[in-house]
């Protein structure tokens, strides 16, 4: 992937989520609405404060995050859909 986001921004994939029940009723894509859960795939330099200095962020490649359905600005690269947003949309990182 050729995009490098600033600052405190991140890029993330949406992970889809299961399309069957545990009954086996298999759900259409018009049923299902946008997943709220992806994986971190590149992070920023990190933010910048009012003093000017810089601080980290908290996230890495690789996370597994939840965000708001509404969160972040969707791009197309490569054919994949991706989401460019700052790391204050992030509201969870799944552990484990």
């Amino acid at each position: 992937m050729n995009l490098r986001p600033l600052h405190d921004r991140v890029i993330v994939k949406r992970v889809e989520e299961e399309r069957t029940t545990a009954g086996g009723i298999v759900i259409p894509d018009s049923a299902t609405e946008k997943p709220i859960k992806g994986e971190v795939l590149a992070v920023g330099n990190g933010k910048i404060l009012e003093d000017g200095s810089k601080r980290e962020l908290d996230i890495k490649v690789g996370d597994k995050v939840l965000f708001g359905k509404y969160s972040g600005t969707e791009v197309k690269v490569e054919g994949e859909e991706l989401l460019v947003m700052r790391e204050d949309d992030v509201m969870a990182v799944i552990e484990g």
